[in-house]
Formats: structure tokens, C-alpha cells, sequence
């Protein structure tokens, strides 16, 4: 919407330029047209009634000349939009720099005006004029030295250039960074991130070292961590890995790259160095990966160290259930359709063995086709599922609070159907073989009122038209399968 109304407000700028064009230069031509029409009553005129009759001829000249000058700048601004805004634009793909074209201008506007200039004064020498006006020359120039020196500088840059509009730059030791808008004869437009205006001048930025950040070009971003020492390496350099690669805005052409840094004072000082996709969001993107290092260590076990200087006194077990939080999961599991065969003891046998996992919003918990032998239970926050269609992602159902998923994986080993997504901030409790087999080792019995309500449940989920067993038979080979994958007899 706002792309639209930003092209409708260009266009009607333009039609609005194009219409005050015309209008002027119809009103020089109509000037001139009357002045050589009427030259001889304006010569009359200015003899017999203003008593300027030395000077008539003069005054008709400079009239001429005047015309003449301002149909010739509107002759050059029509040149310099034809050449620099349509044919240079249809032939490289964008509009030459302004610089370019203020050059353009004044050099055409200056030829044209010394060739009217020597039609309309045929007499006039051109050569005195320059002679007597060359100390006004030498003091102009002097007054206007930094002037000159910004010009001079915007041609040199415009000549190397070392940057675009659209590159995200820093530029001396002030530090000043920002998004190139606009590089004119005088100065460099740079939009700063705190969304402030700064405009450095040429001779400053030809003389400050610049770093770029070109727009089409992969940057790099480094950000760091660190971990206690009794952490593996080897397992926090694929857990950041992992977790960094699907952040939005980081490029998948290149895989990040995670090593460790330094062996510090009071622990392993890692660092992540990854490329963007926007350079210019390179803020929000280290605060996000920041984010989601924060959440991948939290599943995965793995702690940030502590200065030495402070002492520990507890350290909470990151898997399993806590025991404060016990009789919330237990009433969560309680309420599972899929566990209802289980008794009080066994449900709670389930919560001990359940281990808690939080992902960030956006963030994947399980990918269709990927081996698995667990399932989940949303404890708290929503979760979005989604299939591929057309290699696309489409979302066919959100999870809230109490549904669960993946049990087909826990109960007979197959591999994930649909890719898990989490909406919001998520808990979700999993799981695993190792859990179940035991809670089947108590009682066996349950393994056959289970399969009925897998399969269901997956009656469910499948049209009845597209069923070719009855509800027994796939109860009955869901029951094999479990007991395969359970190693039951």
C-alpha cells in the first residue's frame, strides 16, 4: 500500500514538473517573440519617451540575451532529465549521481550562454572580460575554498566510488554510521540508525577512513558467548549453530561459523560469525540471535558461566521436571486423552521422566521427516503446524495449551510428518522411549487400550472415505507395531 502511494506521489510530481515546464518555456518563447516583433516601437519607445537613445540598443540586446539565457537553462534541464533520467536509466539500470548531472548542467548552461552571449554581441571582447575579472576570480575562489574543496571531493568520490546509496557506511573517528540516501556536490547524506539526519562533507569523507558495508554483498556479524568449562565444546558449538542458521535475516549461503575464542579467566569464550541477508538490520539480527542462543542453551543443558567471583550455591537440573513445578505437569499429562488408560502412579512415573523444553517464538521444534522416538505436550504457550505443498510451508492447525503431537514416533518409531513451529514463547513437555518402556514394563496391559486410542485417533485425522481397513484391523496392527518397537511379546 505504501509502495503504491509513494509511486502515485512520484508520478504526480513529475506530471506536475513536465505541466511548470511547458507553461515556462512557453512563456520565453512567447518573450522573445515579442520582442523581435515589437523591436522597432521598443527602440521607439525608449528614444522618443524614457530619452535613453544611446542606450536603446543595449537594452534591446540585453533583453535578447536575457530570453535567450533562460530558454537555454530550460533547453539544458530538459537535456539533463532525457539523458541522465530516461537513457542512462533504460541503459545501466539506475540515474547517473546527482553530482554527475549538476556537472552536466552547468558546463551545457555555461557553453550555450557564451555562444548566445558572442551572437547577440558580436563586438564584445571576451578575452578583456576574463583579463579584468581574473583578481575577482582569485578572491571568489579563495572565499569560496571549502566550497570548491567540497566540490572537488564529491568529484573524486563520484570518480572512485567507494560507496552507494543504499550501503550502510562508518565513516571517521567519530564513528558515524549509517544508510547512504543521498551523495550530492557538497556532502554525504547518511540516515543513522537512531533514525537521525547526518551530513558529512566531501573533503571530510575523502579524508576520514570509511568503512563500508556494501547492499548487495554478504556481511558478517560477529556476536560472542560464553559457556562454564564442564560444557562440552564440540556440543555448544552445534547447538549455536543449529540455532543461528534459521534466524530471519541470516543468509543460508553461508553456514555460521562458531569457534572458541579464548580460554578466559572464569570460563570458554566462544564467538558466532554469521552473514546477512539486510546489513542495515544488523542490530535487530544480533539481538535475535542473541535471543535464540539464550533459548537453544536452555535445552540443551548448557550454562552460561558466572564470574569467578561470585559463589554458586544451587544449580537447577535442566532436564527432567522440577520438583516445585511436579504436580503442574502431572495434572497436564492427567489430562492427555492418549494417557487416559494410565493410572495416577504411572502418569506420575510419565512427569518424572518428562523433560521441559522452551522454544522462542518463530522458532522449529520438530521437522517433518526427521527420525524421532518421542512425543510432546504443549505445556504452555501455541504452536503452529504446518506440511509442504509445492516445496511451501502451509499451516493446517494450531496447538494450544494441553494438545500434544509426534506419537506416532514415540509409539511405533516413525519418522515426523509435519514440521512444529512455535507461535509464541513455548513450553513443551517430552516424552521419550526410555519413559514409556518403563511405564509399559509396569503394565503391560496398557500397550493394547493405547493402540485403540492411537488408531483412534488417527481415524480422526483421516477422511472416512479413504479407509480401507476397519477401526480392528488397525488397532490390531498398531498394537503389533507398538510391541515391536517396545520389544514386547
Amino acid at each position: 500500500m505504501f509502495a503504491r502511494n509513494n509511486d502515485k506521489n512520484m508520478n504526480s510530481r513529475r506530471n506536475n514538473k513536465v505541466v511548470l515546464f511547458c507553461i515556462a518555456t512557453a512563456i520565453v518563447l512567447l518573450v522573445i517573440y515579442l520582442i523581435f516583433r515589437f523591436d522597432l516601437g521598443l527602440r521607439e519607445l525608449l528614444n522618443t519617451q524614457m530619452g535613453l537613445a544611446s542606450r536603446a540598443d543595449t537594452i534591446v540586446k540585453v533583453l535578447r540575451l536575457v530570453s535567450f539565457a533562460i530558454l537555454a537553462y530550460l533547453l539544458v534541464r530538459a537535456l539533463n532529465a532525457l539523458i541522465f533520467g530516461l537513457i542512462f536509466r533504460f541503459r545501466r539500470g539506475f540515474e547517473a549521481p546527482t553530482l554527475v548531472r549538476n556537472i552536466f548542467s552547468i558546463v551545457a548552461f555555461t557553453a550555450l550562454f557564451f555562444l548566445i552571449f558572442t551572437i547577440i554581441f558580436p563586438d564584445a571582447n571576451l578575452g578583456a572580460v576574463f583579463t579584468t575579472s581574473a583578481i575577482f576570480g582569485v578572491i571568489l575562489g579563495l572565499a569560496l575554498q571549502d566550497t570548491l574543496g567540497n566540490f572537488f571531493a564529491g568529484i573524486s568520490l563520484q570518480a572512485d566510488r567507494p560507496f552507494q546509496v543504499g550501503d550502510v557506511i562508518t565513516v571517521g573517528s567519530d564513528r558515524h554510521t549509517g544508510v547512504v540516501e543521498e551523495i550530492t556536490w557538497r556532502a554525504v547524506k547518511i540516515r543513522t540508525f537512531q533514525n537521525h539526519i547526518v551530513l558529512l562533507s566531501n573533503s571530510t569523507a575523502a579524508k576520514e577512513p570509511i568503512e563500508v558495508c556494501p547492499r548487495e554483498n554478504l556481511n558478517a556479524r560477529i556476536v560472542f558467548f560464553n559457556t562454564i568449562y564442564t560444557d562440552s565444546p564440540a556440543k555448544a558449538i552445534h547447538v549455536v549453530r543449529e540455532a543461528v542458521r534459521e534466524a530471519d535475516n541470516v543468509s543460508p549461503k553461508v553456514a555460521p561459523i562458531v569457534r572458541v575464542r579464548d580460554i578466559g579467566e572464569s570460563a570458554m569464550e566462544y564467538e558466532v560469525k554469521y552473514w546477512l541477508i539486510d546489513y542495515a538490520k544488523y542490530n535487530d539480527t544480533d539481538a535475535l540471535v542473541r535471543q535464540r542462543i539464550w533459548y537453544a542453551f536452555r535445552r540443551a543443558g548448557l550454562t552460561f558461566a558466572y564470574p569467578t567471583r561470585t559463589l554458586l550455591v544451587e544449580r537447577k537440573a535442566r532436564s527432567g521436571a522440577a520438583d516445585g513445578d511436579g504436580g503442574a505437569i502431572v495434572e497436564r499429562l492427567a489430562a492427555v486423552d492418549i494417557f487416559a488408560p494410565l493410572s495416577a502412579e504411572e502418569t506420575a512415573m510419565l512427569a518424572k521422566a518428562a523433560t521441559s523444553h522452551v522454544f522462542a517464538p518463530g522458532e522449529t521444534v520438530i521437522r517433518a521427516g526427521d527420525p524421532g522416538s518421542s512425543m510432546f505436550v504443549v505445556h504452555n504457550g501455541r504452536v503452529r503446524v504446518q506440511v509442504s505443498e509445492n516445496g511451501r510451508a502451509r499451516n493446517v492447525a494450531t496447538l494450544s495449551e494441553g494438545a500434544f503431537f509426534g506419537e506416532m514416533a514415540l509409539f511405533t518409531g516413525e519418522p515426523r510428518t509435519a514440521n512444529i513451529v512455535a507461535i509464541e514463547e513455548t513450553e513443551v513437555l517430552e516424552i521419550g522411549h526410555a519413559a514409556m518402556k518403563q511405564v509399559f514394563d509396569t503394565n503391560p496391559d496398557l500397550v493394547e487400550s493405547l493402540s485403540y486410542i492411537i488408531a483412534e485417533r488417527r481415524q480422526g485425522l483421516v477422511a472416512s472415505e479413504d479407509l480401507s481397513a476397519s477401526d480392528a484391523d488397525q488397532s490390531a496392527g498398531l498394537l503389533n507395531s507398538i510391541k515391536r518397537f517396545f520389544g514386547m511379546k
